[in-house]
């Protein structure tokens, strides 16, 4: 069996979840023994159509561009067994790129018009691959996916074997969801041998992959800091992440999906303690982590017997925890106070894994 896997991400260096998907995909079908080819379409050059027609007429099943998909894409994208698409969700559909390809695919076509009930099209020249719909959102919702569906269902009907779409995508990278993040890939993995072996994907299969990665709401919050701050600095994203920058919290709410979400199971390994932080200054208020077999729980409110009490101002602690202030300086500062272990004060930025 030949796949072409086809990326229409723009992304690279590893930033693209679209292309992550796809990577397990390819790798399950590979397992099963298909022969697929990747091809990143950010590396290519593709012209639109320009509606000629030559392709119809002139030179029947070949496109008058001098490009690469006239010269590579094209035939082999027409010789494949299954072809994926997969494409970051833009504006609720495919993005460009994606859409420049297929609509090069119109040679595929013969330009005789057919009518069957109330549908009418144009009957294919020849072969055409089974087509898998693969697509990933920054929203949590699988709803968000409805036009891309309606659009790929109408257009490839029996045609599309498969569609797989994973919203909330960006949390995949966040270390505190590795262990879902991890299950998800794998039944996409999964997805790949079953596609390949009985061309469909198990509801189970499918139940894994779109299930849910993380309390949105929490999520949201600390993005919402994230692009706060990218515009504060005026700065991309990629390079928020370049510069290790880290969303710094502006409420005791934030700062506790900080500790959940940034939290260093390995830096944590045999650790049992709890450490109560009471804030003043800019904002007042308690909150407290609890730290055991690489676990952590981070909850408001004041907690019985801590093994350590920080006592700061608000914004000095933020100040430490996004590493814009050495905390050992500020202690002997007395910017801060801290009583009981200061061992474990010592090691307290290592817990973060940002």
């Amino acid at each position: 069996m030949k796949v072409m896997a086809i990326s229409s991400s723009p992304r690279g260096s590893g930033q693209s979840k679209t292309e992550l998907m796809l990577g397990a995909l390819v790798k399950g079908m590979r397992d099963a023994g298909a022969e697929v080819e990747e091809v990143i379409l950010r590396n290519k050059k593709i012209k639109n159509c320009i509606g000629c027609f030559t392709c119809w007429t002139k030179t029947p099943g070949k496109c008058a561009l001098k490009d690469d998909m006239t010269a590579e894409l094209y035939p082999k994208f027409i010789t494949s067994d299954m072809a994926i698409f997969a494409t970051p969700l833009y504006h609720y559909t495919m993005n460009a790129t994606l859409k420049a390809f297929i609509e090069r695919t119109l040679p595929v076509l013969e330009p005789l018009l057919v009518v069957k009930g109330e549908r009418t099209f144009h009957p294919l020249r020849g072969k055409h691959p089974a087509i898998i719909m693969l697509s990933v959102a920054g929203f949590p919702e699988q709803s968000v996916f409805n036009q891309l569906s309606n659009h790929v269902r109408f257009m490839y009907a029996k045609g599309l074997l498969a569609e797989i779409y994973r919203g909330g995508a960006e949390s995949m990278a966040s270390p505190y969801f590795k262990e879902i993040a991890d299950d998800i890939l794998e039944a996409i993995t999964q997805a790949g041998r079953e596609l390949v072996k009985t061309f469909r994907i198990a509801p189970e299969t499918m139940a894994r992959i779109t299930q849910p990665i993380c309390d949105f709401t929490e999520f949201a919050l600390m993005a919402n800091l994230m692009w706060k701050a990218c515009i504060a600095e005026g700065i991309t994203p990629k390079e928020f992440l370049e510069r290790g920058m880290v969303p710094r919290p502006d409420s005791i709410e934030t700062f506790l999906i900080f500790m959940k979400t940034g939290f260093n199971p390995q830096a944590a390994a045999g650790m049992k303690a709890i450490v109560q932080f009471v804030f003043t200054g800019e904002l007042d208020g308690s909150c407290y982590i609890a730290i055991e077999n690489g676990k952590i729980k981070a909850k408001a409110g004041p907690v019985d017997k801590p093994d350590l009490t920080i006592a700061a101002p608000f914004g000095v602690w933020m100040d430490i925890i996004t590493r814009k202030a050495d905390g050992g300086h500020l202690f002997r500062e007395n910017k801060y106070r801290a009583e009981g272990d200061l061992n474990l004060l010592m090691g307290m930025t290592k817990l973060c894994a940002r």
